[in-house]
């Protein structure tokens, strides 16, 4: 195992990568020294790896150096998007071939004539039956007809499947069926990657596991063969060490268990910004904040309330309307198409449109210089002055202002009969406004009030537009963070080993028995323990949370709260009922004390808890900034104070705390700008937070 040594010893390197679909960014911690060290690269599309080792290399570290390598991508969550996994087949169980399809019968908009429902990864001709029934208690109604399992083996060999969705009936209470059928599949298709479902999830609702585990033996392949990639490299690298990656929860998990439960990254990026922000909240003492993070492809939101980041039982990717069901614990996290790379137009009918649609990598904004020609939203923000062209990644890559304009004229500007100018700040306006949706999604529609939050805005482009984003919702304070375009990266460095178990077991609390609670959580809890024995690590904690799904009896859905274990031992029924009646009034506006509840499953969540980074503080100044840390003063639109303003340009790094100017002001670092809007108020603190107060916020 790997030993964290104390600072008196040979200390490690642990090192951070995050690929996104613009730009792929490196954090290394060197733990001796406590130093921070990041590198900032062009992603490559045709091979990520080589995005990642040019990071390293721009961090000034190597992988020979490092005894932890964290990553996380959006390799899972874009195959599944743009629907680009491998030829799957579903085996269920007989009866229940078109369960995958039927779904819940959702019609979110009942008077939309064209509506269309969500369309499966697996069509219908490659979803198999297979005979036998497991009943809901665990019990064998019909042994499993093997020799039907062979059968169909054959029709998979034939059509030249490369992986297989195992889906039986009630299998989170006895999964022998499905282990068998597994075995079975797997000596027969050696090469095809099979999954079952109870290896994803041990809890009830059959349409939603089996969208888990489809959708997992969809990217599973492409998922599979990009972690091995990376492994391989790493080996090459001369690298020794423990290789994690960032799952949706934020916490890590070992590499050779997301090569198999791949849907657990869905969203293992912006996770760890999340878990950064939490960090930072931590620190600033911050109880309620919204993390927001803008790259080049995409803008997401995530809340930080009461200290904890917000978490939730079940994705839906793809969007409410039309989505596929993924049964995974996750970060709460809201995203929307719009990202610095996301691209402008004119819609037939003379409607100005921002994304989903991006520039990426390649061939990348127009200014960037290598084949891009239409609009995005990095081309406006460089025509209307809030990026240098010379300064963009610490003068790294120069852009070109003029193709930007160039671009920017053609495809928006003359269609609409606009100026270059007015037509640039159109896209901003637009993108803002897009953007907003994200932090309403994680807060507004969970019943939170947004504008009682601060934001914390990160990300490469977050910091451009965060303050934009804040007005528009009617927040008051924006926190920018140190080192913002790596903050995801950063993130990482603050997550834990975390295992999450789930096991469906309705009872009514008033007789709910307390020993046969007890027995399931401790089965979860050494699974847990048996998972960090085998992560290569030694957390220096490990921390055990219990909770319950619970819901009124007759209530269809439930919601999730803590048990304490205070509560627990005491058995108080009471005490859990008035925790369960506090969040349901927290998430639905009401609640009911008087109507009895009911437990649908039990959720443990086992924690090996790691050394995280100091955060250094930085040296105290006046109000004044430094006279180095100035740069020449560049002519910006802003149309709150009606056209081109004259305004100051600081470089972050030579700021000091205490340090305190009013807006319009831009304030530049290698890979990040950060615009303080006029009427806004920047001061730095302690940690060399960018704290601005906005002054122009709706109420």
């Amino acid at each position: 195992m790997t030993e964290y040594p104390d600072a008196s010893g040979a200390a490690p390197t642990r090192l951070a990568a995050d690929i996104g679909g613009t730009f792929t960014d490196v954090a290394a911690l060197e733990e001796g020294t406590g130093r921070l060290l990041f590198g900032k690269s062009l992603s490559t599309p045709g091979a990520l790896v080589e995005g990642i080792s040019a990071g390293v290399d721009k961090a000034g570290t190597r992988f020979r150096d490092a005894e932890v390598f964290l990553h996380g991508s959006t390799v899972a969550i874009n195959a599944l998007l743009e629907r680009s996994g491998a030829r799957t087949a579903l085996l269920v169980t007989e009866g229940f071939r078109d369960i995958y399809e039927i779904g819940r019968i959702n019609r979110p908009d009942a008077y939309n004539l064209f509506f269309r429902k969500h369309v499966p990864l697996v069509p219908r001709s490659l979803r198999f039956e297979m005979g036998e029934r497991v009943t809901a208690d665990g019990e064998i109604h019909r042994p499993l007809d093997e020799a039907g399992v062979h059968a169909v083996c054959d029709q998979l060999e034939a059509l030249g499947i490369e992986a297989v969705a195992i889906m039986l009936l009630h299998s989170y209470r006895d999964p022998t069926h499905e282990q068998r059928v597994k075995a079975i599949v797997q000596g027969r298709l050696p090469g095809a990657f099979v999954s079952a479902s109870h290896e994803l999830s041990q809890e009830y609702r059959e349409f939603e596991r089996c969208s888990t585990v489809a959708a997992n033996a969809f990217i599973g392949p492409r998922v599979r063969d990009y972690v091995s990639g990376i492994d391989r490299h790493l080996k090459e690298a001369a690298f020794n060490g423990a290789f994690l990656l960032v799952q949706s929860t934020g916490g890590l998990y070992e590499s050779a268990q997301a090569q198999v439960q791949c849907v657990r990254m869905l969203e293992s990026g912006p996770a760890a910004g999340v878990i950064g922000a939490r960090a930072l909240c931590h620190e600033l003492g911050l109880e309620d904040a919204i993390a927001f993070d803008m790259g080049g492809t995409t803008a997401k939101a995530g809340v930080i309330h009461g200290g904890e980041a917000l978490t939730r039982t079940t994705a839906l990717v793809g969007g409410y309307a039309e989505a596929l069901p993924v049964q995974i614990p996750l970060i709460d996290i809201f995203e929307v198409g719009t990202g610095g790379g996301s691209i402008a137009g004119v819609a037939e009918g003379g409607a100005l449109t921002v994304g989903p649609q991006s520039a990426g990598a390649v061939p990348g904004p127009a200014c960037y210089g290598r084949g891009g020609e239409r609009p995005t939203v990095t081309d406006a923000n460089l025509v209307l002055g809030r990026l240098g062209a010379e300064s963009f990644l610490g003068g790294e890559m120069r852009l070109d202002r003029a193709a930007a304009e160039r671009a920017v004229e053609r495809h928006v500007a003359r269609p609409l009969g606009l100026s270059v100018t007015e037509a640039a700040a159109g896209i901003l306006r637009l993108a803002t406004t897009a953007m907003s949706y994200a932090v309403k999604g994680v807060s507004t529609e969970r019943g939170l009030d947004a504008a009682a939050f601060s934001l914390i805005g990160y990300g490469g482009a977050g910091p451009l537009h965060a303050a934009g984003v804040a007005r528009e919702i009617g927040m008051s304070r924006l926190i920018v963070p140190r080192s913002p375009g790596h903050f995801c990266a950063f993130g990482m460095l603050f997550s834990d080993l975390r295992y999450d178990f789930v096991r469906t077991r309705l009872m009514q609390l008033n007789g709910a028995p307390f020993d046969e609670i007890e027995r399931l959580f401790t089965d979860m809890v050494a699974e847990g323990h048996d998972a960090l024995d085998r992560s290569g690590l030694r957390p220096a904690e490990v921390a055990v949370t219990r909770a319950a799904d619970m819901r009124y009896v007759g209530q269809e859905h439930a919601v999730t709260i803590e048990l304490p274990e205070a509560l627990f031992a005491a058995q108080d029924r009471a005490g859990i009922k008035r925790a369960f009646d506090a969040v349901h009034a927290v998430r639905y506006g009401t609640s009911a004390p008087e109507e009895p509840a009911e437990i649908v499953s039990l959720r443990a969540t086992v924690t090996g808890v790691l050394r995280k980074p100091r955060l250094d503080r930085v040296e105290r100044g006046g109000a004044e900034p430094p006279p180095e840390a100035r740069r020449p003063a560049r002519d910006v639109y802003f149309p709150e104070a009606g056209g081109w303003v004259r305004t100051p340009v600081l470089d972050r790094d030579k700021l000091l705390a205490g340090n305190r100017l009013e807006g319009p002001v831009l304030v530049e670092e290698h890979a990040s700008t950060t615009v303080v809007l006029p009427g806004d108020v920047l001061e730095v603190d302690e940690l060399a937070n960018l704290v601005i107060r906005l002054g122009g916020a709706r109420r």
